[in-house]
């Protein structure tokens, strides 16, 4: 039997990325399922609040020896569980951090024994067109060759990603969608929910070398339904402001010719066509056969909905928590 087989409360868990939201909640999800888990972060002393009761191990994790010496200290683990992501997706990031990071932190894992890895990665990468969606693909591509039993996890959207708009909405300003507000859609997962699914991939053997695309409980939201529930949350009465997807193009264009001359207006660029793919694309499952994406075939997960998070947010119970994430 496999150290990844044995009961719960003998696994020892590296985890990668602990201080996300997403982090922050499969830590959480981990340690109560009674795992022994070893975060490796940055700062200790920022992250403690957010994790308390877990080791932490402060590092490098763009520094190999730093993951080896800091993070491993040459100690046997059963999986690494990484929810590690570029803070912003340009080129320079996304293959620091989605892909060559990520690859020497399972060289690491395996030097100690690591025989499960279980990774967040974002259900976009079926449609490769930007930067970190390649840079997420080639380390897929790297971890289903190595031997070890994998887990990948492509959720849809982020409640925090899709909360951008609530304080403009309770302030009275219109909700702003692309289009007629029903060119996307998604499955919105929360954070708990998102953690959960991570963590039980180490005992749900159906989830053992997969790649897992997953949603939130309910039907597919496009943007216009995703500003009903903001409106219903705030009792406020629905205000739309439409928003042509060439003005995004257009941005992008000039952002593009400028960064021809600048590094930093060419990761502006780069930013601009990642919110183009957003407004044009759907985090939903993609039919490789039709190309189009297909909401019945995307997996739902977990109890907690979009609906109720708006609420919560309006009454201050939860809050903007989107860092990098924030669009509007």
């Amino acid at each position: 039997m496999s150290s990844v087989e044995n009961n719960s409360r003998s696994k020892r868990i590296f985890l990668l990325g602990a201080t996300g939201t997403i982090g922050r909640a499969t830590a959480r999800a981990l340690k109560e399922r009674g795992y022994h888990v070893v975060c490796f972060v940055r700062d200790r002393k920022k992250a403690r609040p957010h994790l308390p009761g877990i080791e932490l191990r402060e590092g490098q994790v763009t520094d190999p020896a730093s993951l080896e010496r800091d993070g491993f200290r040459g100690e046997a683990f059963d999986a690494l569980v990484s929810c590690l992501a570029s803070r912003t997706g340009v080129k320079r990031d996304a293959w620091a951090i989605d892909h060559r990071a990520h690859v020497e932190a399972l060289r690491a894992a395996q030097n100690v024994g690591v025989k499960h890895v279980v990774l967040l990665s974002a259900i976009c990468v079926q449609k490769p067109l930007l930067a970190f969606q390649k840079a997420k693909l080639a380390f897929e591509a790297e971890l289903i060759a190595s031997g070890v039993i994998y887990s990948i996890v492509r959720p849809t959207a982020f409640f925090k990603s899709l909360s951008g708009q609530v304080a403009r909405v309770k302030a009275g300003r219109p909700y702003i969608h692309f289009g007629d507000g029903t060119i996307t859609a998604c499955k919105p997962i929360s954070d708990h929910d998102l953690g959960s699914f991570m963590a039980d991939c180490l005992t749900e053997k159906s989830r053992w070398n997969k790649i897992l695309p997953i949603g939130g409980p309910g039907p597919a939201l496009t943007p216009r339904e995703q500003g009903a529930l903001i409106f219903a949350a705030t009792g406020r009465e629905p205000k739309y402001q439409k928003m042509p997807i060439s003005i995004l193009s257009f941005i992008r264009g000039c952002l593009a010719v400028l960064g021809l001359f600048s590094r930093k207006l060419a990761d502006k660029a780069e930013l601009a066509s990642i919110g183009l793919y957003y407004a044009r694309e759907s985090m939903l499952v993609l039919d490789p056969v039709t190309g189009r994406y297909d909401a019945d075939a995307t997996p739902s997960f977990g109890t907690h909905t979009l609906a109720d998070h708006y609420k919560r947010m309006v009454q201050g119970k939860v809050a903007d928590d989107r860092g990098d994430h924030a669009v509007f």
